[in-house]
């Protein structure tokens, strides 16, 4: 599993923190004794109060800007994963606001943890040896007492996780579903279903709760003893006059101090045990596979080879062994049942999907030494559900290039539909194309595709499929339109789409027939 980038560095910060921490906790010590047994108030102490607070603002600021820089990263490594939208959308919101806690809180406290009692006990060594002999005694009764309600803790909090990671998903395609859900009178089933949801979280989150109540009142039980187990002896020797009293103070100031760090790392532990478990789902989250290459080809349209392609999901073949020619300028439909791998040879060709065997050649150059950027520039793709992004209809036209929305939306049959709509151009639609027509998102798609004037491929995937006759035909005469003068591959059903091709080729079970190039 990757790591977080900047972990090391910023772990050296917190050892270097953590040592002038410890530095502090000795100085301060030393000089609560000396004020405590009359010898009045040093120079000493007065600047390791003084410095405690400065300190622990700047280990505030060097955490929290981590932390931000950390999360900003996760987000960006999540929104690029190939992960289900659910999961993606829970770890995204929920699950990286979660490491605050984490990054923040715990490991800070791990890092004094093992740096102050270190320095706590060396001193007391020097200065007691049955109290130093004690505290090392008792100390790892802490943290073996944590990990025994923390492994507890762990299975609770993975199986929290789990719960919300599962009810992010459903819910949020339960609302993508919602008008389909009302059609068939299934919306309150659904709600039920999760508000059942919802209920298992919470019970799985009064649990884990009460596992870190029950870890909290353990160790400061164990840290109290120990504490006790070290100040009675104190006290009798004290009175029998074999401890000086600079000393017994300075162990009952000092003993205290060793035992804080560990206290503290198990509360922090609990605060971020979820915050944990979402980071290690974060950067065990698969990346979509981004093409590496630099190489660049001429815009204009290109001739492309598919060598020996094979797509395997699993056990699924999606495509096998296939090859294919085209030509420079050529159109080609990709006719077949469903299920025959249409839509997974133009993802290849998109470079959405990796060649399991085989490799593609756009005018003699594999497409993985291809920039990706640059290869997707050149494509003007219309598959058969655009996505759609909350912006003006001109903005999801254009995606942010310089595209004449004007003259796409009039090829694309478009413009008497924009006529109708409030703000023209300007009106705004949501995600997912909310407030457009099934017929008019495929002509916003045609129309974004006809926009980019400048794409020497063309890629439609069943461009007029669930559309009526009369959107049918629009789409059809912007698609003729979109052809001339590109190398296009198009799959294809509708008999007057397959009609504008130069050549057609069938494709069965993920294979072309023999014979076909």
């Amino acid at each position: 599993m990757p790591s977080l980038p900047g972990l090391r560095r910023y772990l050296v910060v917190l050892g270097l923190f953590g040592a002038l921490s410890a530095g502090v906790v000795l100085v301060q010590a030393e000089g609560l004794a000396t004020l405590l047994t009359g010898g009045g108030v040093g120079l000493a102490l007065i600047v390791a109060v003084a410095l405690r607070v400065p300190l622990t603002l700047a280990l505030g600021v060097v955490t929290g800007r981590f932390a931000a820089g950390a999360q900003a990263g996760l987000r960006l490594r999540l929104l690029g994963s190939s992960a289900d939208a659910g999961v993606v959308t829970t770890q995204v919101t929920r699950g990286v606001d979660a490491t605050t806690a984490y990054l923040t809180g715990y490991l800070p406290a791990l890092v004094a943890s093992v740096l102050v009692p270190v320095a706590v006990v060396v001193l007391l060594f020097s200065a007691d040896l049955t109290s130093a002999l004690i505290v090392v005694a008792t100390l790892p009764l802490i943290p073996v007492f944590a990990a025994l309600v923390g492994a507890r803790a762990k299975a609770r909090t993975e199986r929290q996780w789990a719960l919300l990671t599962r009810l992010g998903g459903h819910f949020l395609d339960a609302v993508r579903g919602l008008p389909t859900l009302k059609l068939f009178g299934r919306a309150r089933a659904q709600a039920q279903h999760v508000r059942l949801m919802a209920d298992a979280h919470a019970d799985a989150t009064l649990g884990t709760l009460r596992v870190a109540f029950l870890s909290s009142l353990v160790l400061e039980l164990v840290a109290t003893l120990s504490i006790a187990l070290i100040a009675v002896p104190i006290g009798f020797r004290l009175l029998n006059g074999s401890l000086t009293a600079h000393t017994a103070m300075l162990v009952l100031v000092l003993a205290p101090e060793a035992y804080l760090p560990l206290r503290a790392l198990g509360a922090k532990f609990h605060a971020a045990a979820e915050g944990l478990t979402a980071l290690r789902e974060a950067l065990a989250t698969p990346l979509r596979a981004r093409r590496g290459g630099t190489a660049t080809r001429p815009v204009g349209p290109p001739e492309i080879e598919f060598r020996g392609v094979s797509v395997h999901y699993g056990e699924v073949a999606a495509l096998s062994e296939v090859d294919l020619v085209v030509g420079r300028g050529e159109h080609v439909a990709i006719t077949g049942p469903s299920g025959s791998g249409k839509s997974t040879l133009l993802a290849v060709l998109l470079g959405f999907v990796e060649p399991s065997e085989g490799k593609v050649l756009v005018d003699g150059v594999d497409l993985r030494e291809l920039d990706h950027a640059a290869w997707l520039r050149d494509t003007a793709w219309l598959p058969q559900r655009p996505t759609f992004f909350s912006g003006t209809v001109a903005e999801n036209i254009t995606l942010g290039s310089a595209g004449d929305v004007r003259s796409a939306a009039r090829a694309a049959s478009l413009e008497d539909v924009i006529a109708e709509l409030p703000e023209g151009h300007a009106t705004r639609i949501g995600e997912l194309g909310a407030g457009l027509s099934a017929g008019q998102r495929q002509r916003v798609g045609l129309a974004r595709a006809l926009a980019r004037t400048d794409a020497g491929l063309v890629l439609l995937d069943e461009p007029t499929a669930r559309l009526d006759r009369r959107t049918e035909q629009a789409v059809l005469d912007g698609t003729r339109a979109l052809l001339p003068g590109r190398t296009a591959l198009f799959v294809a059903h509708h008999p007057a789409l397959v009609a504008a091709a130069t050549r057609t080729v069938p494709l069965v079970s993920g294979r072309v027939p023999l014979g076909v190039r």
